[in-house]
This record gives structure tokens, sequence and C-alpha cells, in this order.
């Protein structure tokens, strides 16, 4: 969450540069290239958590209760995205309806409601096939006038759907990839119970990463398969480095997904061992409260946004922008705080007051 923020505030004061998927690595400005790569561990470990949280949640519940809060928690995220993040970010006045991470996320556990009564082996085997395999597709491609075509563009190929009075939806964000994470997430839940010891768990997560983070290397120098190939940026060593990590995320590739999730479960490892101190418990207060912080920033940067160019006008083409990413970084450090403590106050609120129904669906 704390990461989601730079990326937010470089499209809120920084969107007229245009970043491609992946980062040309011959071009982008290299403060912004580590910036996306560093919020690119985001959405991986968002879509995988929640399988975890799914598989905890279904350890105190029956698997109809199971399924059904998946179902209605999947609805809410996937209104929320059509209804309000899509008018905050884009504007009323637009014709388009963004489906994102949001709306991504809710499909996926949509999905899993449907396959959670499925043995933790098929689990396991039917999340890596997806992560391993779903590259093999990327050469089907349908065109609108093809049967099948808004279907497989929610599913795996992000293209623009026509819908009635004018509308369209973007599918930014593919789901077929995500499936395969949140089902990986679901199927390594167990790692996560109050049974299994701490460094057990710390264990298994190294381990994890450190295979996946093998695996990336081993991919990614052979060329051949999981992502666009890299190329040699003659006399710039740090560009050809560049180019070996400007990985695809919309779908996301298997190297994205390998890379992303690896560092993924070191990172847990390490914040496990840390233990609860200081900085871990301020992290965990955005894991507590994560719908809350994100529809909070998103809505607080859109009124800095109009503000901005309501005073100013446009300073950058069309948009409202600043000329240095130095600028970006400075209200990251500005904003970081006096978001924070809003969000904890939500969720101390959210966990005092269990009694109240729909706070979970927050």
């Amino acid at each position: 969450m704390v990461l989601m923020l730079l990326d937010h505030l470089r499209e809120t004061w920084f969107l007229h540069v245009p970043v491609s998927d992946p980062i040309d690595a011959r071009t982008a400005l290299p403060a912004l290239y580590l910036a996306r790569l560093a919020v690119s561990l985001c959405a991986p470990v968002f879509v995988a958590l929640t399988g975890v949280a799914a598989y905890l949640y279904s350890t105190r519940h029956t698997l109809a209760e199971t399924r059904a809060y998946l179902v209605k928690r999947g609805l809410v995220l996937m209104i929320l995205e059509i209804v309000y993040l899509s008018e905050l970010y884009w504007g009323v006045a637009s014709p388009t309806l963004w489906l994102q991470v949001i709306w991504c996320i809710g499909l996926c556990m949509i999905v899993l409601a449907t396959l959670v009564a499925l043995p933790r082996p098929v689990l396991l085997g039917l999340g890596l096939l997806i992560l391993v395999g779903h590259n093999l597709l990327d050469a089907i491609h349908l065109t609108p006038r093809q049967p099948f075509f808004p279907i497989w563009t929610i599913l795996h190929q992000r293209d623009v759907i026509a819908l009635p009075f004018g509308l369209v939806a973007k599918t930014t964000y593919p789901v077929l990839p995500w499936i395969g994470v949140i089902v990986l997430g679901y199927a390594t839940g167990p790692w996560f119970s109050s049974g299994i010891a701490v460094h057990v768990r710390a264990r298994r997560l190294v381990g994890l990463g450190a295979a996946m983070l093998l695996g990336f290397i081993l991919l990614r120098f052979a060329n051949i398969y999981g992502d666009a190939p890299w190329f040699v940026v003659e006399q710039s060593p740090m560009r050809t480095a560049m180019s070996f990590f400007a990985l695809t995320k919309y779908p996301p590739s298997l190297l994205f997904l390998l890379l992303t999730l690896g560092i993924g479960a070191l990172l847990l490892a390490c914040f496990e061992r840390m233990g609860n101190g200081k900085l871990v418990a301020a992290l965990a207060v955005f894991g507590g409260a994560p719908m809350f912080f994100y529809l909070f920033h998103l809505t607080i940067l859109r009124i800095l946004y109009h503000t901005a160019f309501a005073i100013w006008g446009a300073t950058q083409g069309s948009t409202f922008g600043v000329a240095d990413y130095a600028w970006v970084l400075l209200w990251y450090a500005a904003l970081i705080v006096p978001l924070y403590v809003p969000t904890v106050w939500f969720s101390r609120f959210k966990r005092a007051r269990r009694d109240i129904g729909w706070l979970k669906y927050l």
C-alpha cells in the first residue's frame, strides 16, 4: 500500500510523461523506471494475499459461508471500480469504464469461490498451470467481430469492449494470470495458519521466493519464453540492465510474476522475522484497512489535482503537472504521514466495531 501511493502520485502530477508497458529502457527516466519497478510488487502481492486471506477466512467458516463472502466481496469491489473509481479518476463525462486492479481482484474472488472446494494439490496444479502456461496464449488475438471477443478480452487480451449507450470498457487488467495468482495464494494459505511455527513459515517463504527468483533469472537469460526479449543497449550497461527488468504487466507475464512474487515472498519472510516492531506495526495499519486507504488516498489525490488545475490551469500540455519527477517524490514524502493518520483511525474503528457487518468489505 505504501509503494502504491508513489505510483498514484506519478499518475497525478507526472501523467504527461507517458509510461509504456513495459517501460522503454532506451528512453525512460532512470528514477521513474526504478519507481515503476518497485511499485510492480503491489498488484501481485495484493492478489496473492487475497488468496491467503480467503483461506484463513475459510478456516473459521463453512464452505458455503466462504463462497458467499467471496462472491459478495468480489461484487462490491467490481461495483466500486465501475461506479466510483472509474469516474473519480477519469471524470464522470468519460464514456470509458476502466476495469483496473480493483475490478480484477473482485472478479478473481468470484472465480475463487467456485474453486475452493477442490483439493489443495489440484489448486496448486491449476495455479501453476495458469502461471506458467498463460503466455502460450499470447498469440491468440480476437477482433471485436468475433463472438468470444468480450470474454477473451476480459480474460487475456488488453482491449476495448463496446457497450450500450456509447460506453466502452477498457480491460486494463485481463484476469486469467491473476486467477492463477489468487489460486496459488489460497493453496499456500495453510502456511499462515496459527499452528505453523514462525521459523517454519519463514523457511518455506524463503525457499519459495528463492526458487521463483532463480526461475526468473534462468528464463530471462534464456530469452525465449515468458516475456518480450530483453536487449543490449550499446555503451549503456545501465539501460541494458533496465531492459532485462522491463517486464509486461498488462496482462502480467510469467517473468513479471516470478520476479514480483519471488521478492514478495522474501519480504514476507523478512517482516515475519522482524516480529512486531514499530516498522512492521506501522505498515500493518495499511494492511488492516486496505480498501479504506485505497479509496481515501485516490479521492484526496483527485481533489488535490483538480484544485491545482483550477488555480494554475494546464501546465503540461492539456494537464496540470510538474516538470521534474523530484516533485513527485517530495509529494510522496509530504503525504505519507497525513494519509496514515486517518487510516490508523479507521483500522482501529474496524477492529472495535466487528458488529457492523459492512465494515468487513473495507
